[in-house]
């Protein structure tokens, strides 16, 4: 759980952003969305090994 303290005059728009900036680092989301649908390990080896091959291709594509 997320404890955000608020400083006596603070703007609560404020402390709504640190709140969000925090929420985000988590990662809560990310892992929420990750777990909603099973991907299998072959294909999520695959899929890391084409976003490899595409960084690659552009480092490749930037030295020439």
């Amino acid at each position: 759980m997320l404890i955000i303290p608020v400083k006596d005059g603070e703007n609560i728009d404020r402390a709504l952003k640190r709140f969000k900036r925090k929420f985000d680092k988590t990662g809560t989301m990310r892992q929420l969305r990750s777990r909603q649908h099973f991907t299998k390990p072959s294909v999520e080896r695959r899929a890391q090994v084409q976003k490899a091959q595409y960084i690659q291709h552009l480092r490749d594509e930037e030295d020439i």
